[in-house]
């Protein structure tokens, strides 16, 4: 089991980025997907988390009207659209699986989550 984020990078504030978080080793279909970030200093963040059975997303406070999340399950794919990038996104995000497949991904709770990837570098700057 396996979940690789990527697509970070460096972006100007105001602008956008594209996440994606690659699957292996499972079948996707089964399991809610969770995004996150951790900034220097700072606890691991819920931003989104999206259902396996009818596609519900849900959004955290900090990202919620800029992010959007999708999902395709044939090319075991999930995405976190980033819009209006702030200086205070800069973090390294977050891919996981829903192990718990309850509250978890309604909540984006960080606990209930596993297979954690290597991350993908945000850095929002002019």
């Amino acid at each position: 089991v396996q979940l690789q984020a990527s697509g970070g990078g460096l972006v100007q504030p105001g602008g956008s980025l594209r996440l994606s978080c690659t699957a292996s080793g499972f079948t996707l279909d089964d399991w809610a997907i969770g995004w996150f970030r951790q900034a220097p200093g700072k606890e691991r963040e819920g931003l989104s988390c999206i259902m396996n059975r009818d596609g519900s997303a849900y959004y955290g406070d900090s990202v919620k009207g800029r992010a959007t999340i999708s999902r395709d399950n044939a090319k075991k794919m999930v995405y976190l659209q980033m819009n209006n990038l702030k200086p205070d996104d800069t973090a390294i995000y977050y891919c996981a699986l829903d192990l718990i497949a309850g509250d978890g991904c309604v909540l984006i709770d960080a606990p209930s989550f596993g297979a954690w990837g290597q991350g993908t570098q945000v850095t929002v700057s002019s």
